[in-house]
């Protein structure tokens, strides 16, 4: 009887003893995350609960130290860091205080420290964030000179088109019905379409995400004026609550939210005039305002005009290929295509939602024909407007639509060619012209 007695109480006392370890513990780390990037890498811890932190960085050797007060740890730390640059290695140490978990981050260096909490969101529950961000940023040495192309002894420069392959890292973008990613189609996309670029002689293609992590839309366009780009190409997926919706859309930026960024570098223009192309300089140094507004209006609207033209041949193509959610391109307000300084684009390749689209987009095959659709846009659009000083500048032809009035001479004095070359250019036999023709003209040498 007095055995019997003694096994229950030592029973209770166990579970006694779990029992309050579970409520001093009540939250939990289910998972830890480390996304590297050129520039950063980002830690994402889930948590079962709102978390209850604080942490602090020692030197000799560099480390970061995080204690979860009230916490277990259910992730096995041994492997965590094997693909990152920044961190040498994840483990545990003596808790602060009890029930508590300490994580202890063996860094390669000291870096620049963000440290937040994340509400649950979407497929995620609560997180807490950790950047570990380069003091010097890496991506200007990696950004690499324009090349030159030498032809009659002039050097022309190469376009540079910046693509965007949508989301990245923690932030998987829209997921279809059978589990696949938003962000690892939009990079293999971006991949293909960077290729065909790089292949063609006097275009150059500069991949702003090229790996699985997340950069946010400042730094996207940072980078693509680090690279001059001629051109943004962001790609992403669609996604609606329903499987029915299915199809391609290209958009361009939304007026209003325009005129609204517009107007903060204007506010900013000592500051910003970086931002906005040729005129920078004199938008910065004049003392008139009404100039400096006048000449920034005039880079912005040039940009949304350029922005939409791309649109149209993008979406010219890409109709050859697959079915067109929206018939024209569509105004949005998108923080990506924000720049007033280089015409972008944002380009839903379907709807992963679609069960039958979310395996075209999983098809290597469907992705080379959008890429190649995006290709021929790209060409197509610099051969009719190319920018000065590029090879595409010094070939092809130019599209003039002939109005009451206009003559093959005066269009020639207007161009800077001969009547001759435009007969040619056009197979003329006469030197008659109608209203309304539309005429090729050569480029001027």
């Amino acid at each position: 009887m007095i055995n019997k007695s003694l096994k229950f109480v030592f029973i209770f006392a166990v579970v006694l003893w779990c029992t309050s370890f579970s409520v001093l513990a009540s939250n939990q780390i289910d998972g830890i995350r480390v996304w590297p990037s050129p520039e950063n890498t980002r830690i994402v811890f889930d948590l079962s609960e709102t978390p209850e932190y604080t942490y602090f960085s020692l030197t000799k050797p560099n480390r970061l130290v995080i204690d979860f007060k009230n916490s277990v740890n259910k992730v096995d730390l041994a492997r965590l860091a094997k693909n990152d640059k920044r961190i040498l290695k994840i483990r545990s140490s003596k808790p602060k205080s009890k029930g508590g978990t300490r994580i202890v981050m063996e860094l390669a260096s000291a870096y620049q420290l963000t440290v937040f909490p994340l509400l649950p969101a979407g497929q995620y529950g609560d997180r807490l964030v950790v950047d570990l961000i380069d003091k010097r940023p890496t991506a200007k040495t990696e950004v690499k000179p324009i090349k030159a192309i030498t032809a009659n002894n002039n050097a022309k420069r190469d376009i540079v088109v910046a693509i965007v392959a949508g989301h990245g890292g923690e932030d998987p973008g829209s997921i279809g019905p059978r589990g696949t990613y938003e962000k690892q189609v939009t990079l293999s996309i971006a991949k293909r379409l960077a290729k065909l670029i790089n292949q063609k002689k006097g275009l150059q293609a500069k991949l702003v995400r090229t790996g699985d992590y997340y950069l946010n839309h400042n730094r996207k366009t940072r980078l693509a004026r680090q690279y001059r780009a001629d051109l943004l190409i962001s790609i992403h997926a669609d996604a609606f609550t329903s499987p029915k919706p299915w199809g391609a859309s290209v958009l361009v930026q939304d007026p209003r939210r325009a005129n609204s960024e517009f107007a903060k570098w204007i506010a900013n223009r000592q500051k910003e005039s970086e931002l906005l192309g040729g005129a920078g300089e004199t938008i910065k140094k004049t003392k008139d305002k009404n100039l400096a507004l006048t000449l920034a209006d005039m880079k912005k609207e040039h940009t949304m005009a350029s922005s939409y033209e791309f649109a149209e041949h993008a979406v010219s193509q890409l109709k050859k290929v697959t079915k067109m959610h929206k018939k024209k391109p569509e105004a949005m307000s998108l923080a990506v295509l924000k720049s007033s300084d280089i015409p972008s684009v944002l380009i839903e390749t379907g709807f992963i939602s679609n069960p039958k689209e979310e395996r075209n987009l999983n098809s290597g095959k469907h992705q080379q024909k959008l890429a190649n659709a995006i290709y021929l846009a790209v060409h197509n659009y610099f051969i009719d407007s190319p920018p000065a000083g590029t090879l595409y500048a010094s070939i092809g032809y130019k599209k003039h639509k002939v109005s009451r009035g206009e003559s093959l001479s005066l269009l020639a004095k207007r161009y800077n060619v001969s009547v001759g070359q435009i007969k040619s250019a056009n197979n003329l036999r006469s030197s008659t012209v109608r209203i309304g023709q539309t005429l090729k003209i050569p480029r001027a040498e």
